[in-house]
């Protein structure tokens, strides 16, 4: 997959944008693709417009599109990607509320790569453990989210921790690594379908018909982080536009989106059930 960079951003300079596409690059190569077998090129393209086009992408040199941009046409909403009218998968990165997060725009750079290779039609699920209920749900096919405050350097460039395959099993595998750092919480690691610090999960719920997110309550990195991607989960997911700010969202225990028209699945694709 060839995923074209498209700087829209007054903030960063293009020389700067491409150390970070080599390293983001480095990343899939040697990081994620031994461990998915997944693989994809990032690579910066030119401008011939003064702002970003999902429907006929004019910049677009590839098989998708990522766009550098100050601005969000989704309020409060940190990067997120998803596929246009015309099935070109695309993303976005909003470089100021990175800034308001205190995360580096290329963790996000990286976080939506990810997540682009892994679902680039943002149409896969998992079934999995509800997180607080006992039972099955099915699960967003996301990469970083559940470790979203974690990340590590490649060439001096922060880029984010992802899960790996392993995650996405009901049971925890004898000696397995459910994230490519590995890093210990209180004497334990990720566990399937679980939750770092700072991190959260979507699910689609089929007992209400909508998809849902989930943090820890009294993790307050993870539910300001829960707070935009929400804002985000309502486009990505059901197509539909949200208008909340950040301080309207904390204040709710959850928010939904009505997903039986969204919800794409591959009649070849076998979810295992949960007991």
């Amino acid at each position: 997959m060839i995923i074209t960079i498209i700087n829209h951003t007054d903030s960063i300079q293009d020389e700067e944008l491409q150390t970070a596409i080599r390293a983001i690059n480095r990343q899939i190569t040697e990081d994620f693709a031994p461990h998915w077998g997944l693989s994809a090129t990032l690579r910066l393209g030119g401008r011939s417009s003064t702002q970003p086009d999902k429907l006929n992408p004019p910049d677009m040199r590839g098989d998708a599109i990522l766009y550098m941009w100050d601005q969000t046409d989704i309020p409060n909403a940190l990067g997120y990607h998803d596929r246009n009218a015309r099935g070109i998968p695309y993303g976005f990165v909003f470089t100021e509320l990175a800034d308001s997060l205190g995360e580096p725009w290329s963790v996000t750079l990286s976080h939506e790569a990810l997540e682009l290779l892994a679902d680039p039609h943002v149409n896969l699920l998992v079934a999995g453990p509800h997180p607080s209920e006992d039972r099955t749900v099915f699960h967003w096919y996301e990469m970083s989210d559940a470790v979203q405050d974690e990340t590590y350097e490649i060439d001096g460039v922060p880029v984010s921790n992802f899960v790996l395959p392993l995650y996405f099993t009901p049971d925890a595998e004898p000696g397995s690594r459910n994230d490519f750092l590995g890093r210990s919480h209180g004497a334990t690691s990720l566990v399937s379908f679980g939750i770092n610090p700072g991190g959260y999960i979507g699910f689609f719920d089929p007992q209400t018909g909508e998809h849902e997110t989930y943090a820890m309550a009294d993790d307050p990195v993870a539910m300001q982080r829960l707070a935009t991607k929400k804002v985000q989960t309502a486009s990505r997911r059901a197509h539909r536009t949200a208008r909340a700010s950040i301080d309207e969202i904390l204040g709710r225990e959850r928010i939904t989106a009505k997903a039986a028209a969204s919800v794409e699945r591959r009649s070849s694709r076998k979810y295992e059930k949960i007991n």
